[in-house]
């Protein structure tokens, strides 16, 4: 078993590593999105603006994080992070359509059923769940790594089902228009965007070889990270222009939406996702884990609150 080692690199080399992932993350993205011509075009060009278009590849970026520090090394891990991306994108595109959210913008860019059309956009959110899952049950190649595949696939699946993403997207619209409290609004969130983030960080141990506490440290970590990281969320849908966030600012407080901005205000949103970052770092160090992409992720994403 992999034990928690190796830093990562130097503070000022963050950027160039992440930047790095982000390349190598979108050279399989693009390679296994199915090509856009031929007879499967529509679905296909569909598939790609939706992946394609732009984001910060933070999930697959934790994923390769958490890998190397419990000693991975190596391109394995690219397909399993991939899929990751994947499956935030399949969220995003459903979570846009006019039966959720209603918006016309993602990533600067008009949503997936602007561009084309709603039905377009299901099937083509449909069809990057399920590439997702054939990336998670066939990478790393090889009789040797089948167990990791099928723990990967089954943390990954449990994570954005109903009982992680999922359920907690449910549990979002169900709260609109309606006073929330304190721990309602927490379990929103650590599902909502909380639970992808944790299965990506547990992704990374189980593909890295970490021991079980390492591995439970490391899905801590990323369900703190989540949900410091959609406190931010909210805490910029109040303060960001259009132009800064990619997609319509104010749509929360329009909708009635229940945010810790909502329910603490900026200045104790900000004290909050603060205090998660800390902990999250505890937990790592803890377990004797010291690598510096890890830290440098958790505090960016709290940073972005201002």
């Amino acid at each position: 078993m992999a034990a928690p080692h190796a830093p990562g690199p130097p503070a000022g080399d963050f950027e160039s590593w992440l930047a790095r992932c982000r390349t190598r993350v979108d050279e399989v993205l693009d390679r296994v999105l199915p090509p856009p011509d031929g007879p499967l075009r529509t679905i296909a060009s569909a598939m790609r603006l939706a992946v394609l278009g732009g984001g910060k590849r933070l999930r697959p970026a934790v994923a390769i994080a958490a890998f190397e520090s419990c000693g991975g090394s190596g391109p394995e891990i690219l397909e399993p992070a991939a899929a990751l991306e994947l499956v935030h994108a399949y969220s995003l595109v459903h979570d846009d359509l006019p039966a959720m959210d209603d918006d016309d913008l993602r990533r600067g860019k008009p949503t997936l059923h602007r561009a084309f059309d709603e039905a377009t956009a299901i099937l083509a959110g449909d069809a990057l769940l399920t590439l997702a899952f054939e990336l998670l049950a066939t990478h790393p190649a090889g009789a040797t790594s089948a167990l990791r595949r099928a723990d990967a696939a089954a943390v990954v699946a449990a994570r954005a089902g109903a009982s992680g993403m999922v359920g907690g997207q449910v549990a979002d619209i169900e709260g609109e228009r309606r006073a929330i409290a304190p721990d309602e609004l927490e379990w929103i969130h650590r599902h909502k965007t909380g639970a992808l983030f944790s299965a990506s960080a547990e992704l990374g141990a189980i593909h890295g070889g970490a021991p079980p506490p390492v591995r439970r440290a490391l899905a801590e970590y990323g369900e703190k990270l989540g949900l410091a990281f959609q406190i931010a969320d909210d805490v910029l849908d109040c303060t960001a222009t259009a132009g800064q966030l990619g997609k319509t600012p104010g749509k929360d407080r329009r909708a009635g939406k229940a945010t810790y901005p909502a329910l603490l205000g900026l200045e104790q949103s900000r004290a909050l996702a603060s205090r998660l970052a800390d902990e999250a770092l505890a937990g790592l160090r803890a377990q004797g884990i010291d690598s510096r992409p890890l830290r440098e992720l958790v505090l960016r994403a709290v940073a972005r609150s201002g």
